[in-house]
């Protein structure tokens, strides 16, 4: 059985174990009713023709029932989740609706102080509205014959929420919400739906936290670039949403290089969301992909906006994107060649402005899939920026799997990643490893 087969079983195993619900397909509906791979999503996720005024501003909310809950009092656990939209704005200035959710613990806050919030920004779910971290919250796992997606995010919350930290996640732009593409990896759009979340949050009624709460950024992969671009952008973007503490797992921070290393990877599906969320974000680069792109690479981008994880694991494992293109040519070589997508990219760049607040910087050192090297670079970056930086080197041994080799430090990391991030909720100073970096893996 291939590693990414193995993989995927397992984690469907695990959500199951942990009450999934497996969807049947669901027939055709109503011209106005949105389905992705035979989900129905809920309405809801439509966004209305006029948005508030202000960044983070709630739209609309409705209780979520969260799959994995037991009664308890004076709630039930491991907490009370309300579904969530709010105002953003996109890369292009725009504004944005993007979906969520907030969790309001059960569990008391012992770190003194008022309650904190960590926005969590999840890790690469798909390009399908199904795959949607919130909805991930209500069905952990989605099998109907047509889609797989895993709530592997609900870990992590579950572990704050533990804590009796109040969490919110943010689904990103255009995930869940069903008027656009999402934005895959798109550094301004995920940097703010992940503060923008915190401002919702704040907002909503009934949520125990206020502005004087300490807040918190977790995130790894997708979700560590988010919340690393977050960190950046937050003084200019977001400065009434001061950062205690930003965790940045495993960040895509220079997404030329995480091209390179996914083509041909067991997640080689996610070129297709990478360039699917380019030609969303800035449709001039529309002509680039026609005179590159033939039939197969067209549909299989086609195809790909509506999978999730599990979906591309088991139909583009391993894909090479020569095979998409007219004359066989890398999409690696097409943005070397093309200087108006080699200058997207580059705007894509994460490590450019000194990060608001401590950070932690983790990455697996065998990490072949959203490469150590790029990553690490980042924390340097920032280093000689003046930034407070902890750099997390995680050793976790090598496998014959790029998937494995990227979810392992995620992982053996995760611990130790929460206990750092929840030290600088409780106020407690952190101080910062730079000067180690040159002996640092």
């Amino acid at each position: 059985m291939p590693a990414r087969t193995r993989l995927l079983a397992l984690a469907v195993t695990a959500a199951a174990c942990l009450g999934a619900q497996a969807l049947p397909t669901v027939p055709a509906a109503a011209s106005d009713t949105v389905l992705s791979r035979g989900v129905t999503i809920p309405a809801f996720y439509d966004p209305p023709a006029a948005l508030p005024a202000a960044d983070g501003a709630l739209v609309r909310s409705e209780p979520l029932p969260l799959a994995l809950s037991l009664p308890g009092i004076p709630g039930p656990l491991p907490g009370r989740a309300t579904r969530l939209m709010y105002r953003s704005t996109d890369s292009g200035g725009d504004p944005v609706a993007v979906t969520g959710a907030y969790i309001e613990p059960a569990a008391d806050w012992k770190g003194g102080g008022a309650r904190p919030l960590v926005a969590v920004a999840p890790g690469t779910m798909g390009q399908g509205d199904q795959c949607a971290a919130s909805l991930g919250l209500e069905h952990p796992l989605q099998l109907n014959g047509q889609t797989v997606s895993v709530g592997y995010e609900d870990l992590s919350i579950y572990r704050l929420l533990a804590e009796g930290v109040a969490v919110v996640v943010t689904d990103y732009v255009g995930l869940g919400a069903t008027d656009r593409l999402h934005t895959y990896v798109n550094r301004v759009d995920g940097a703010h739906a992940v503060l923008d979340a915190v401002r919702a949050a704040r907002a909503l009624t009934g949520a125990s936290v206020s502005a004087g709460s300490r807040i918190g950024l977790y995130g790894y992969s997708q979700g560590g670039g988010a919340t690393a671009a977050a960190a950046e952008l937050q003084p200019a973007y977001a400065p009434d949403v001061v950062l205690a503490g930003t965790y940045s797992g495993a960040p895509p921070a220079d997404l030329t290089e995480v091209t390179e290393a996914i083509d041909g990877s067991d997640l080689a599906g996610a070129l297709g969301w990478a360039v699917n969320g380019f030609l969303q974000s800035d449709p001039a680069l529309k002509p680039i992909a026609e005179a590159h792109l033939d039939a197969a690479g067209e549909a299989a981008l086609a195809d790909l906006s509506t999978m999730c994880v599990g979906d591309a694991l088991l139909a583009y494992g391993s894909a090479h994107s020569t095979a998409w293109t007219k004359d066989g040519t890398s999409l690696g070589d097409i943005i070397r060649s093309e200087p108006a997508l080699s200058a997207f990219l580059d705007d894509q760049r994460i490590g450019g402005t000194k990060p608001a607040g401590p950070v932690r910087v983790a990455t697996g050192v065998n990490d072949n899939l959203v490469p150590h090297a790029q990553a690490r670079r980042l924390a340097v970056d920032w280093c000689r920026e003046g930034g407070d930086v902890t750099y997390a080197p995680i050793d976790v041994p090598a496998t014959g799997s790029g998937l494995l080799n990227h979810l392992g430090p995620l992982l053996a990391d995760q611990g130790d990643a929460l206990s750092w991030l929840t030290d600088r909720l409780s106020g407690r100073p952190t101080l910062s490893n730079c000067w180690s970096l040159p002996v640092q893996p």
